[in-house]
């Protein structure tokens, strides 16, 4: 078992990372871990010292051996070359280990384990302005270096939390997406240029899911809390912010009556400068919307 000792009794359910700094690398790893019910919260430990890791059931980012048979899941030795980081490499063990889904593993690696491991790695850098995931959880570490071991294992703790939270949100954001699935496609299979939904629900990871990005589909109407919204659709899931075809560009950031006079739609409420979108007070009105738009092609 390389570093780890052999004769020593394996602690159930129990992880080992490093202590000091923390990132979000081994806390996302240790997150997932308790958040599909593999180890313990109160069996972390944070340390350096081999022979307590070598007493866990798990080890994350510290040890020198990336090998899923024992549990143990390191990326700084010289050794591995992949593109992983320990959280990358705990999402990929739930998924061969059949704890996930293929289709659950890609959500969550392209939500957030996937920005995680390429800025750990050093090949993913945030533009300035951006926060990214990365960033908040560095945060939780204590501003001052020379803080005491207690303080870093507390901010450890709390940055726990927050991931678990974010990603068990992130997962029934999921499991809601394929709930709503099959209408989806029911719209879809009509072939039809808009796709008219009388409930609000997520729509576009399905979409291009079940191949949008070949669909005819150029807008789509649905209810937006008490109004309804006309959208127009993206080319692809990779330029969702683009449109196939854009709002009219004299409707472009004009609110209530500007735009209830510029268009002749007395239930006008809003169209996004960006020309992706627009809301109504009805969906008779988000179709005079829709012809209007027809008529000026």
């Amino acid at each position: 078992m390389g570093k780890f000792m052999s004769d020593i009794e394996i602690r159930p359910r129990s992880l080992g990372t490093h202590d000091g700094s923390f990132h979000a690398d081994e806390v996302t790893a240790c997150a997932l871990l308790l958040l599909f019910n593999k180890i313990d919260r109160d069996k972390i430990v944070r340390t350096r010292a081999e022979e307590e890791l070598a007493a866990c059931e798990y080890v994350c980012d510290v040890g020198g051996i990336y090998d899923a048979k024992i549990k143990r899941f390191d990326h700084h030795q010289s050794n591995y070359d992949g593109s992983f980081s320990s959280a990358g490499m705990i999402l990929k063990h739930l998924k061969d280990e059949g704890t996930i889904d293929e289709k659950l593993y890609h959500f969550i690696n392209r939500s957030l384990v996937m920005g995680v491991d390429a800025i750990d790695n050093g090949k993913g850098t945030p533009m300035v302005g951006h926060c990214s995931f990365s960033s908040v959880i560095a945060n939780f570490g204590p501003a001052r270096h020379d803080a005491e071991s207690f303080a870093f294992t507390e901010a450890f703790f709390q940055a726990l939390d927050f991931t678990f939270g974010h990603l068990r949100r992130l997962i029934e954001r999921y499991h809601y997406i394929q709930e709503c699935r099959g209408k989806i496609k029911q719209e879809m299979d009509k072939k039809e240029t808009v796709m008219v939904f009388e409930e609000s629900m997520p729509w576009i990871e399905s979409f291009f899911d079940l191949g949008g990005d070949r669909h005819p589909a150029q807008f789509i109407i649905m209810p937006a809390g008490t109004q309804w919204k006309l959208r127009g659709i993206p080319p692809s899931y990779d330029k969702r912010m683009q449109v196939r075809i854009p709002m009219p560009k004299e409707w472009a950031g004009l609110i209530d009556q500007e735009l209830k006079e510029k268009s002749g739609i007395a239930g006008a409420v809003f169209c996004h400068k960006g020309r992706f979108i627009s809301i109504w007070e009805t969906k008779e009105d988000a179709f005079k919307a829709l012809d209007y738009i027809r008529g000026k092609k």
